[in-house]
């Protein structure tokens, strides 16, 4: 225990939540803080090859970005490269860290870390080596090291006695590990590993901080953490505490005002946009084993408790360790090309009004009503989920076109007689068969931002939400018009609001769409009336 480095990786697993996109201000500012309290070592971000869509500085954290910043004499800068990008064969590979990294000598950064799953350890080690005849100091990071066997550990030990990275990690990716959990991983990397051991730690349970201590009363002397605990999902231990508890454990002193400082000027403003932290849905994420990306997807497209908790239920089943960014999808997600269904709304809806009904509480107050007029004027009437109170022998179809709502209601589903409309393209075949029971029709989609296009058996649509697959099956259904209910809205200062709007906007400028009419209060843009006066 004589010398323990801490990592501080803030910029890095910070990064998930503003896209990497901090600015220089900062960012020097950050640099200097941690410098001040006695952190040597900072990793600025990523390095990678990725031009798919827009990240900030701190996803490439290129050697031009890094002269454009003020660095503290005494500060050791790293960056890590995901093993997924290098995995090619040799020569290619080569080609690749070639474009990433310059010699050493003519570099700012000192050292590089690779993150790697099990699969790709061995070629991580063979990058090692080629990083290491560049000069620099080369860490692997071995990920969710709670989902590896003991036979697995000594693999990678074993192998690692070959290849002598600089430092070995174990990262508890999943964040569900315990004291003991990490005290048996050290000792299973200690029956085979003879170099230095580091451990990040994620805080789904409240105990990366705990963990991190432990693993370093066994012996682990590289250590991560971040500025109040920025990082992905619930984010990771905290710097400004782990600087106290080794500081207490090596008989020193640090200065943490610096710290504290830069927490005050830009993170707490920062942690109360983003809202990272841990909370009961990381817990139970952490607890059985779930990707925590999944419900960091699922606060930002802001799903309501039941149905993340309902997710998480299925998650577990489905073992839902690695993250599959086709299964959760929000307002930032890329285009999907047109997925073709094979359902043909026209032939049910054409010349037909079409009701659509979603879950807003005032619904609950014009049920009578609005019944009523269902058994009188006869509509085509579409839930868009199955939390309604209108009763089911009225609603002809359900619909639903995110995998992760179809995955939340999945239980709800199983009570309903009328057909259930999905795009089945964006389906696992485990998750069609847990629709077994229903009739499914299949009305394809695809993703294009701003865009609505309708076909006979799919449409593009610019977000993954429920009410613009609704609009595009009635529209695509050539009906009359398209009548409301239940469509609230979020209030004026919600984002949610502004994104509806700018749906029926798209939707609006498309000159195949159809008259719209809300018949309940409603606070979006478009025309309303009231379920008393239709005729």
């Amino acid at each position: 225990m004589d010398k323990i480095n801490i990592i501080d990786c803030t910029l890095r697993d910070g990064g998930y939540y503003n896209n990497w996109d901090f600015p220089n201000n900062l960012v020097n500012e950050y640099l200097k803080s941690v410098s001040d309290s006695g952190i040597k070592y900072v990793e600025l971000g990523f390095r990678s090859l990725s031009k798919k869509e827009f990240k900030g500085p701190n996803w490439y954290t290129t050697d031009s970005y890094i002269t454009h910043l003020t660095i503290p004499k005494k500060l050791k800068l790293g960056v890590m490269v995901n093993m997924s990008e290098l995995m090619s064969s040799n020569s290619e590979r080569k080609k690749r860290i070639d474009i990433l990294f310059k010699n050493k000598k003519n570099s700012k950064i000192s050292f590089v870390r690779i993150a790697a799953h099990f699969k790709e350890f061995e070629a991580a080690l063979e990058t090692c080596k080629i990083l290491q005849s560049k000069g620099y100091f080369v860490c692997i990071n071995l990920m969710q090291i709670s989902e590896q066997t003991k036979e697995n550990i000594y693999f990678a030990s074993k192998k690692s006695n070959l290849y002598k990275p600089d430092v070995l990690y174990f990262a508890d990716s999943l964040g569900g590990m315990r004291s003991n959990d990490i005290k048996n991983v050290v000792k299973e990397f200690r029956k085979t590993w003879k170099g230095a051991l580091g451990i990040h730690a994620h805080d789904n349970l409240e105990e990366a901080l705990s963990n991190t201590l432990t693993s370093i009363h066994q012996g682990v002397s590289w250590v991560d953490s971040t500025i109040t605990g920025m990082g992905r999902g619930p984010g990771n231990a905290k710097t400004e505490y782990l600087v106290l508890e080794v500081d207490k454990l090596l008989k020193r002193k640090t200065n943490i005002i610096p710290i504290s400082k830069l927490i005050k000027n830009h993170f707490v403003e920062l942690k109360n946009f983003y809202n990272w932290g841990t909370n009961p849905f990381y817990y139970l994420a952490g607890k059985y084993g779930i990707h925590p990306t999944y419900i960091q997807e699922m606060l930002s497209i802001k799903l309501d408790e039941f149905e993340i908790l309902e997710a998480i239920n299925q998650l577990k089943g489905e073992k839902g360790t690695k993250y599959d960014v086709n299964l959760v999808r929000s307002e930032f997600q890329k285009p999907i090309k047109l997925l073709k269904g094979s359902w043909q709304p026209e032939k049910k809806l054409k010349g037909r009004e079409v009701l659509l009904i979603s879950s807003g509480p005032k619904l609950n107050e014009y049920i009578k009503e609005i019944e009523s007029y269902i058994k009188k004027k006869k509509p085509i009437v579409i839930a868009l989920n199955t939390i309604t109170k209108i009763k089911k022998d009225l609603i002809d179809f359900y619909l639903a076109c995110n995998p992760l709502r179809l995955i939340a209601d999945a239980s709800l589903y199983q009570s309903i007689k009328s057909p259930l409309i999905v795009p089945k393209s964006l389906l696992s075949d485990f998750h069609i068969k847990k629709f077994k029971k229903l009739k499914l029709l299949d009305f394809g989609i695809g993703l294009k931002d701003d865009k609505f296009e309708f076909y006979k058996e799919s449409a593009l649509i610019p977000k993954l939400y429920n009410v613009a697959y609704a609009l595009s099956i009635a529209t695509s259904g050539k009906v009359s018009r398209i009548l409301l209910a239940g469509f609230d809205g979020y209030g004026p200062k919600d984002r949610r609001t502004k994104i509806v709007n700018e749906l029926f906007f798209s939707y609006s400028l498309n000159k195949k769409s159809k008259k719209i009419i809300s018949i309940t209060p409603t606070s979006y843009n478009f025309t309303t009336t009231s379920v008393y006066a239709l005729k």
